[in-house]
């Protein structure tokens, strides 16, 4: 029994940070950004009384009254961040209080940009293995409260969102067909990263003053592994399936950089047209930018029965991987 999406839903703040914006505060400009990112602006949640949870929590309630279903009926909420509202609870505990799920379990899963689609691939095991009919999967971040808005490198690059999709038994050859997901932290995990907040360095004076806090990256090198890496993972997929270019509906990738996608489109062989892309209007919304394209493909209708999709992420760690939906 494999897991179909049958719900997608998405949240984003209303207030806008341009980056006209930023080159009030910043040493840079509107086309040296969009120029090198392919990003015009990106949704800030600025009311400091709300996290990841609440977002998670909007895009959520959307689910249920697309699907017609009760909050009670869900069995389990996984999310994707690296922004938890806190350590513990669990941020999948915060949104089952705020939706009223009291018949879930549910967990965060820490797999930075790749969060959303590892989820997606620990969620679909539950519903494969009959033991659950109803598998709330999000992925979410409030970048901004770890992002050094005087760091040019990093600023330019993150927003705050969140992304829903519903997992449920799916009929007889669609749903999730394939995935593979990979690590290596051998090799990432020196360039992106968050120096404190953890066991090893908890917060202090010391760690508040020199900006411990803050998500710092080497924005070149992973640039480059973010290439090979999705576009591997794509045409994995493909190969895996004997899909050629002119069988995919849509190749919808983690947002980083508009030259990272362009780059796994052209390995594919696909046209730009045929893929999932909103980082112009959103940014990096970390484990947000997967859902957040479903389902504002799924809201234009441009997802039809059959439709073959190929989902790629790349993020620290380094983690990485592809899966393969026929869309039910």
């Amino acid at each position: 029994m494999r897991a179909a999406i049958t719900a997608t839903s998405k949240f984003v703040p209303d207030d806008v940070l341009t980056n006209h914006d930023l080159e009030k505060i910043l040493d840079t400009n509107d086309e040296w950004i969009k120029t090198r990112t392919g990003i015009s602006e990106r949704r800030i949640l600025k009311d400091p009384s709300k996290a990841t949870a609440y977002m998670c929590s909007q895009a959520a309630k959307d689910i249920l009254d697309k699907r017609g279903i009760s909050a009670e009926e869900i069995d389990l909420i996984i999310v994707g961040t690296i922004t938890p509202d806190m350590v513990f609870p669990a941020t999948a505990c915060l949104i089952q209080d705020m939706l009223g799920a009291k018949n879930a379990w549910g967990f965060d899963l820490s797999g930075a940009c790749s969060g959303f689609l590892y989820s997606l691939v620990v969620g679909a095991q539950f519903i494969q293995a009959g033991t659950h009919k109803k598998v709330l999967v999000l992925g979410a971040d409030k970048m901004s409260a770890i992002t050094d808005f005087t760091d040019r490198t990093t600023a330019i690059l993150f927003g705050d969102g969140a992304g829903a999709v519903l997992l449920e038994p799916a009929e007889e050859g669609f749903g999730i067909l394939d995935h593979h997901m990979y690590s290596d932290g051998t090799t990432g995990k020196d360039h992106i990263y968050m120096l404190a907040g953890g066991s090893l360095r908890p917060s202090s004076h010391e760690t508040v003053d020199k900006k411990m806090h803050a998500i710092r990256q080497n924005g070149k090198v992973v640039f480059k592994s973010a290439v090979v890496g999705m576009a591997d993972a794509a045409v994995e997929m493909m190969e895996n399936n004997n899909l050629t270019g002119d069988d995919i509906a849509y190749l919808i990738p983690h947002q980083a950089n508009h030259r990272i996608i362009s780059a796994t489109a052209n390995r594919m062989n696909i046209d730009l047209s045929k893929v999932g892309i909103n980082i112009h209007k959103y940014g990096n919304t970390t484990g947000a930018t997967i859902p957040l394209c479903i389902a504002e493909l799924d809201e234009e209708n441009k997802l039809q029965r059959g439709d073959n999709l190929i989902l790629v992420s790349f993020g620290a760690g380094y983690t990485w991987g592809g899966m393969y939906i026929k869309w039910q």
